[in-house]
């Protein structure tokens, strides 16, 4: 693996619990909708692909009860392991790489994860392979080239520096093989995989306390990437970080799309 190849938001970084945080307040309560309609109950076998944090992993296990199961997996489950209590279990996993870690799961989720997988259609067919007959897949991605300001409404020079440092995260994913059109393709992919009944929506933030914690973590993470790729200086970033802190901006994210199908 080259350095332009890894992973450019490294779970072991502190900054990495904080986007997870934000993550949560953002979209745990689209992705939680979704599974509730699935019908979700006591005894279901759910695979959490890419974990992250606890709190989809957390809010299964209390779903799924003493007689379900819950397995977690990532490439780097530091920020995942006080969850691993029954009926949770982490496992270290690359989903794009190995084979899936059982077979037979009512439900099989990934949330911000295929869009950085190297291998997404392998990663994809594990997925639907660890399916029980009838199983449900939501795979859920964000869609940067749908929108890929982090201020819409662009009105001033605090805009057009954020605009610009977005621009630069953007390009640094994409030199590190993020596909950032994916999440448009889910449906499409989802049917290619064999799944039926395949329905997909977005959900789109425009501004909250959660986007501003999000952006603030994301920037000081690359930070270092951003000054030596030539994105942006140390004092350009010092000056968003203080703009992003004074709350006066309106941050979006990008849109995540969820897709989701039965097998």
């Amino acid at each position: 693996m080259t350095q332009t190849d890894g992973y450019l938001l490294d779970n072991r970084q502190t900054e990495a619990g904080q986007r997870f945080d934000a993550f949560a307040t953002l979209f745990d309560p689209t992705t939680f909708r979704h599974i509730e309609r699935f019908g979700i109950g006591s005894g279901w076998r759910c695979w959490e692909v890419g974990a992250g944090g606890t709190s989809v992993a957390s809010w299964l296990a209390k779903k799924v009860g003493p007689t379900g199961r819950v397995v977690a997996t990532d490439i780097d489950t530091s920020w995942a392991a006080s969850a691993a209590r029954s009926p949770v279990e982490i496992r270290v996993h690359d989903v794009g790489a190995e084979e899936p870690p059982g077979e037979g799961f009512d439900l099989v989720h990934a949330r911000l994860v295929l869009v950085h997988v190297p291998d997404r259609e392998r990663a994809l067919r594990s997925m639907v392979k660890a399916l029980r007959p009838g199983g449900r897949l939501l795979v859920e991605d964000a869609d940067p080239a749908l929108q890929p300001l982090l201020c819409p409404d662009e009105h001033g020079p605090e805009q057009q520096l954020a605009n610009r440092l977005r621009h630069g995260f953007r390009k640094l994913l994409a030199e590190r093989g993020a596909d950032l059109s994916y999440g448009r393709k889910l449906p499409r992919l989802l049917r290619e995989a064999g799944l039926r009944e395949v329905e997909a929506d977005a959900y789109f933030p425009v501004t909250s306390t959660a986007c501003a914690d999000l952006e603030s973590a994301t920037v000081r993470q690359i930070r270092g990437q951003l000054v030596t790729a030539g994105i942006a200086t140390n004092e350009d970033i010092d000056r968003h970080l203080a703009n992003v802190a004074s709350g006066s901006m309106d941050l979006a994210t990008a849109p995540m799309i969820s897709a989701w199908g039965r097998k």
